[in-house]
């Protein structure tokens, strides 16, 4: 027998009683994130929140009851990333009546923040010591100050796990990613992985000349379903198609075709920033040299090109690791696992997922399960008023 036929099945996750103890204290926290506490004032809000708490307690009560974590994180990060239009329209149809951006509103301060933008905002805030983002630092929908103070605390505690579990935007490329069972184009240059690095230098370089948000004013693929400028010029509309293309492209085709997420690995200029974050972050994920059977299962799934041959070999993904869970999963040897630094490789494994999910699964209450259970608001006002907000 080959040792790439030497494989053990996968044992189960913990035990149904040990699951829900442990699932008791975030089950608490996020009651009081998504409800607010007892019912007391908008019956349809707690309606809402106490949708989201189910759902979100039960995906985290799998989680822990099978030991798997992609499949699962992947209900609850597409549902973020739809979610969060609706809520976006929602909000932005209540404060400006138009989802379309006009120079008023720029001039205003009414852009909602978005992290894709903190990669344009660096230089200058560090030379001119002001933010260029016609945002409102403090009130408003995605105001500046609450937005930066919830990415640099999920960054310290995620790492680049924020990529696969909190960026509002990365649930539509990897729900495309998983519509076909098996990819058209099924390998891809590991050099276009560089790509992000391009992107983050040429926007962050851009902006601090232009004292401008470069790639929300040019490259953002997701402008295509959130907001854009009112179209009054040609130069806009060029934007627009650009826009468009980028999101058709790099969020819907391109991840269909080849099962990764393009946006979030080749392109994001977030990403690389958060693989800087990698490095002091407490969580990794590890291989066993010795258990692994070099099947190379590990690398075909991955999502985001964050294993090579090199990584089977030094048993340490690539600093691009999203800390997803798919790899993890789909390893037939348990090989690979959740990992914290400064213990040895495969001991513990069980706890060091715990111990990542706890702190996820936190900021998922109160950051994605606030959005989602907005969204459930709206439709629920929609229904029976007919209105969304």
């Amino acid at each position: 027998m080959t040792a790439q036929t030497e494989t053990k099945p996968r044992k189960p996750g913990l035990g149904i009683l040990k699951s829900l103890l442990l699932m008791l204290p975030i089950s608490l926290l996020s009651f009081l994130f998504l409800t607010g506490g007892p019912p007391g004032g908008d019956p349809l809000r707690f309606i809402a929140g106490i949708v989201t708490w189910l759902a979100l307690n039960t995906l985290f009560f799998l989680m822990l009851y099978t030991g798997k974590t992609y499949r699962y994180r992947l209900v609850l990060f597409v549902a973020l990333a739809l979610t969060l239009i609706i809520t976006f329209a929602a909000s932005i149809l209540s404060t400006r009546g138009s989802l379309a951006l006009t120079e008023a509103d720029i001039l205003q301060g009414k852009t909602p923040f978005c992290h894709l933008v903190i990669p344009t905002i660096i230089i200058p805030a560090l030379f001119t010591r002001t933010i260029i983002f016609p945002g409102s630092l403090l009130t408003g929908f995605a105001p500046i100050a609450s937005m930066l103070v919830i990415w640099a605390g999920a960054t310290l505690a995620l790492g680049r796990g924020w990529c696969s579990w909190l960026c509002f935007y990365g649930g539509l490329d990897e729900g495309c990613s998983r519509i076909l069972k098996k990819p058209v184009i099924k390998s891809i240059d590991r050099r276009w992985t560089y790509l992000p690095w391009a992107v983050l230098l040429g926007v962050a370089l851009l902006s601090a000349a232009t004292l401008s948000p470069a790639y929300c004013e040019w490259l953002c693929p997701f402008k295509a379903v959130t907001e854009a400028a009112a179209i009054t010029s040609t130069l806009i509309l060029i934007q627009t198609v650009i826009f468009v293309t980028l999101f058709v492209g790099l969020v819907v085709v391109l991840p269909i075709l080849t099962r990764r997420r393009t946006q979030c690995a080749l392109f994001c200029p977030l990403g690389p920033l958060q693989s800087l974050a990698n490095k002091i972050n407490v969580f990794d994920v590890r291989i066993d040299p010795e258990k692994c059977s070099r099947c190379k299962l590990c690398m075909r799934s991955c999502p985001t090109l964050s294993l090579d041959e090199a990584s089977l070999e030094s048993g340490r993904t690539l600093m691009t690791c999203t800390k997803c869970g798919q790899c993890v999963d789909a390893c037939p040897r348990k090989a690979i696992s959740f990992h914290i630094k400064g213990t040895k490789v495969g001991i513990g494994a069980n706890v060091a997922r715990v111990l990542f999910l706890y702190p996820t699964f936190i900021f998922f209450s109160a950051f994605g399960g606030g959005i989602i259970a907005s969204a459930i608001l709206n439709v629920l006002k929609l229904v029976t008023t007919g209105r969304m907000y």
